[in-house]
């Protein structure tokens, strides 16, 4: 993990000391002071320094004599996304996240990241690539690169944009490729954990496997895809809908080039001239709540189909959210040729 500690300060410093490390840490100008338990108590600013000379404090005085003790922050695996919009209304940059004895994990800079939203993903690895042979031969097609780099660290990488840093990656056919690649994490400043299939358990039985997970919602998708979906609206869209389950499509338009004529009863009753229809296709990317992973068999073939089929059974809410953007599933050696020159155009 990235090292912090230019941004942290003991309350019993001298305020010159914080002055000093103010003066290092200009592009966001503020301190988070910490106790002898290495406690976030309060955080310091040149304002917090100059309100409190004001009102009669010197330089003898020590940094908790000035410290601002009604502070934002975000508790790892608690948050919310209200809390997240709230500390973006206040165009707060810099933010702590705690763990539950109040330490810091690390510092969330918004002038870097889109957003922190409250997930854990799981992205599915496992597969042989069956139909994009022989370039899977000896690589897992999570590691195929488009352009310069592998799909499946694009992928990561865009959802760390998303301040996500908990992801779980399940893996069979030729793991060990894959975790040597990406290890813990750490180089990318995140958290990972593989879940080892020992058998094939389809596009979600893996998940049963996966214990200790911290957030109500999961995020989950498919590792060979390219794709710019705005992970935080659609995010946003299944929160609003108050759905069990999000899954993300892809429209498909279908022209046809004769009149349709609709009957009753052997009747005409009316007709569209060349009309359009549409229809929504799986885009493996979903949103589902934690608590129903449960009804994932264990260690047993199950497919996000078949999950989707068992909570419709049980009238539970599922629905879709729209790709307006771009979005390949990169299963065969023509997609494979498509995503490297499309990435060359698309922004991701």
């Amino acid at each position: 993990m990235k090292s912090f500690s230019n941004h942290i300060i003991h309350s019993k410093a001298p305020i010159k000391d914080a002055l000093e490390m103010l003066n290092k840490v200009p592009e966001n100008l503020t301190l988070f002071v910490t106790d002898d338990a290495q406690k976030l108590v309060g955080t310091i600013t040149d304002g917090d320094i100059r309100r409190g000379f004001l009102a009669g404090k010197t330089m003898k005085n020590t940094v908790n004599e000035f410290m601002f003790t009604k502070f934002r922050f975000l508790r790892k695996g608690k948050f919310t996304y209200d809390q997240v919009l709230a500390i973006r209304e206040k165009k707060i940059k810099l933010v702590p996240l705690i763990d539950d004895n109040d330490r810091i994990l690390k510092l969330i800079d918004f002038n870097k990241i889109n957003t922190i939203l409250p997930v854990e993903v799981i992205i599915m690895a496992g597969g042989r690539g069956e139909r994009l042979r022989p370039l899977t031969d000896k690589t897992p097609k999570s590691l195929l690169h488009i352009k310069n780099q592998p799909i499946l660290e694009i992928n990561i990488n865009r959802l760390m944009q998303y301040g996500i840093d908990d992801f779980y990656i399940t893996v069979k056919y030729l793991k060990e490729k894959i975790i040597d690649y990406f290890g813990d994490g750490g180089k990318y400043d995140i958290n990972i954990k593989y879940v080892e299939e020992n058998i094939p358990l389809g596009t979600i039985g893996s998940v049963s496997l996966i214990k200790g997970m911290e957030h109500d919602h999961i995020l989950l998708m498919n590792s060979d895809l390219l794709t710019n979906i705005d992970f935080e609206d659609f995010y946003k869209n299944y929160l609003e809908q108050d759905a069990d389950m999000a899954v993300a499509s892809i429209p498909y338009n279908i022209d046809l080039p004769y009149a349709v004529l609709e009957t009753c009863n052997g009747q005409i009753s009316s007709f569209k001239e060349k009309p359009t229809y549409t229809y929504y296709s799986n885009a493996g990317i979903y949103l589902i709540k934690r608590k129903l992973l449960d009804l994932i068999p264990i260690e047993q073939h199950f497919n996000a189909t078949d999950f989707m089929q068992e909570l419709l059974e049980r009238k539970h809410k599922l629905v879709y959210y729209p790709i307006l953007g771009y979005w390949l599933d990169i299963g065969r050696p023509e997609d494979f040729i498509k995503a490297n020159e499309d990435i060359k155009h698309i922004k991701l």
